[in-house]
């Protein structure tokens, strides 16, 4: 381990870890802070950021990280972001480190979807919208081989529900999913939320579950488009997944990686040693973030490979 990624622990164990062993959750003291402590990286060298937050935007209502000068429909691969924070909190100007990064590593357009949030919007609102920002991309011209579906945390589950969701409606499949520390199990029934508890320094065990009821409502914790451990996974497209070995949500990637297998998925598992969550946001400070990043971005690139040459039929985008 760094010293730079010590001192991120450090960190989350006194300022992000104790905001979760507090009675309750109070949204929007989440939101508060999160936008309190966002830092917004500058745009790379000769990328351009295309921001899209109009009500008219939807469904691709969000940002674009692209090339400068270089129309989304001349660029393979193209990632659709879908950014973490319970369901319910952060947006993708929280998540610009990491989107950024991974953009200029695997040279690739990235749209970072704003999806919306619980309370306010429960399951399946982020679900709906996440499939329907991918259908938009299709329907503007971009072949699904060369999409790759993506998120962490909250995001990663959904992106890997978004997989499964397409796939049940028949949906053309895009080329991978790509998952840092996806929360898949609402329920919280996997053996690290207590077998890790005291060891993540971002979260609590026993805070999980609250959490995953703020986004559900009504709605089962087991609910496969929800909680996408307990999804049939077969005929999903080729998986990566990364998660830190101390982390509450460790069997959220172990499991679904034990289940595609089982369903014959292509999926890749990296097992990070005393990694916190989601540890690529934090790059560049920390150097296993960047390291993680090269990582993520060679599966995209692997998985878009054999991307068809999309069309210039792009103006919806």
């Amino acid at each position: 381990m760094s010293w730079q990624s010590a001192l991120a622990c450090w960190y989350l164990r006194r300022q992000f870890r104790p905001e979760t062993l507090k009675p309750g959750i109070n949204v929007e003291r989440a939101r508060a802070l999160t936008a309190k402590r966002v830092w917004s990286p500058r745009v790379p060298r000769g990328w351009h950021l295309r921001e899209l937050y109009g009500q008219d935007d939807a469904p691709l209502r969000g940002e674009w990280i692209e090339r400068a000068g270089s129309p989304v429909a001349g660029v393979a691969p193209i990632v659709l972001y879908c950014h973490g924070g319970g369901y319910y909190f952060c947006s993708p100007r929280t998540h610009r480190s990491l989107v950024f990064g991974l953009a200029t590593r695997a040279d690739a357009a990235i749209f970072s979807l704003d999806y919306r949030l619980a309370p306010e919007h429960r399951f399946p609102a982020a679900l709906n919208d996440t499939t329907a920002a991918y259908r938009r991309l299709i329907g503007g011209g971009i072949a699904p081989e060369s999409i790759v579906i993506a998120g962490d945390s909250a995001g990663g589950g959904l992106a890997l529900a978004t997989l499964v969701a397409l796939r049940d409606a028949g949906d053309p499949m895009p080329a991978g999913g790509l998952l840092f520390s996806p929360w898949t199990d609402l329920a919280a029934t996997g053996a690290s939320i207590h077998g890790n508890d005291g060891l993540d320094p971002m979260f609590s065990g026993p805070a999980i579950a609250p959490a995953g009821k703020i986004y559900l409502g009504d709605t089962p914790a087991t609910h496969p488009y929800a909680s996408p451990v307990y999804a049939d996974l077969h005929g999903l497209p080729p998986l990566f997944i990364m998660a830190g070995s101390t982390e509450v949500l460790l069997d959220d990637s172990q499991r679904v990686a034990d289940n595609a297998r089982a369903a014959g998925v292509d999926c890749e598992l990296e097992v990070w040693q005393k990694m916190p969550h989601v540890w690529p946001i934090f790059a560049p400070f920390i150097p296993e973030g960047n390291r993680a990043l090269d990582r993520a971005a060679g599966f995209v690139r692997r998985a878009t490979s054999r991307a068809a040459q999309p069309s210039s039929a792009m103006s919806m985008v």
